[in-house]
């Protein structure tokens, strides 16, 4: 069995959403953080990446649909961050 580049690279997204799955389940980050879709983005980026090469269909299907809801989770984090940044107006 060979162990390519592109293996390596699945195997890092692999371990990246397994951690911040990890992470999320033992309190160390919020599933509203930026840290936790950045995380779970970047890693079905990764996996997206190695299918391209390594081709299944359904396997790909799934790393598309990790990545819309992380982008998201990204947007939602920053329009939070941009709406508590807005100064409030009194009347």
């Amino acid at each position: 069995m060979t162990f390519s580049y592109i293996d390596v690279i699945g195997s890092i997204g692999t371990l990246l959403i397994v951690l911040t799955y990890l992470l999320l389940q033992i309190n160390k980050i919020q599933s509203h953080s930026f840290l936790y879709s950045f995380l779970n983005l970047l890693g079905a980026l990764l996996l997206a990446y190695s299918l391209l090469y390594n081709w299944n269909f359904a396997s790909f299907m799934i790393e598309v649909f990790w990545i819309i809801i992380s982008l998201i989770g990204l947007v939602k984090y920053f329009m939070r961050t941009h709406k508590a940044q807005q100064p409030s107006q009194t009347s």
